[in-house]
């Protein structure tokens, strides 16, 4: 498993302060609301942490929906990145599959239609034991990961928007 022994939850708070004046979104899922909330709570911990206070928080109904409220928080919201928050767990029909392609494809199309970060969090696991795990459990807080890679991904957005040279010659 890519994630035994590993805690998904660090950060170097220090590291992510000058993204303090960014405006992030939020869709979050209502089905599996267990998961979906201390995931969500885990990207609002960092956010807190680094001094955004510029948020949109919104819920959806379940993680099919995710990727138009992504879409609409990222242009209709203007925000600077998005953070798709689900959780689809494993049952007995195909069910399973075609959410969880859908909410990929569709949170990867919203993010490249609006040439902004749109971040997956969507835990897509077997059982709940698994999504416990990774919402505040012993594998740390997906949530967590989510929001510094959204952070690190709309502040390499802006510098690149603002020709910062890197020193890199191509």
């Amino acid at each position: 498993m890519a994630t035994e022994g590993h805690d998904l939850s660090a950060f170097d708070v220090e590291g992510l302060r000058d993204c303090a004046d960014f405006r992030i979104g939020l869709a979050v899922a209502e089905w599996n609301h267990e998961i979906t909330h201390a995931l969500r709570d885990g990207a609002l911990h960092v956010l807190s942490e680094v001094g955004v206070t510029d948020i949109l928080n919104r819920n959806v109904p379940g993680s099919f929906e995710l990727p138009l409220a992504c879409q609409w928080l990222l242009t209709h919201g203007r925000c600077d990145a998005v953070i798709a928050v689900g959780s689809v767990i494993r049952g007995e029909t195909a069910h399973f599959d075609y959410v969880c392609q859908a909410a990929a494809s569709g949170v990867l199309r919203a993010g490249m239609d609006a040439d902004k970060p749109a971040v997956f969090c969507v835990l897509t696991d077997d059982n709940i034991e698994q999504s416990r795990a990774r919402s505040g459990g012993r594998h740390g807080n997906k949530g967590v990961e989510a929001a510094v890679a959204a952070l690190q991904m709309a502040r390499l957005r802006r510098e690149l928007q603002h020709g910062q040279d890197w020193g890199i010659g191509l």
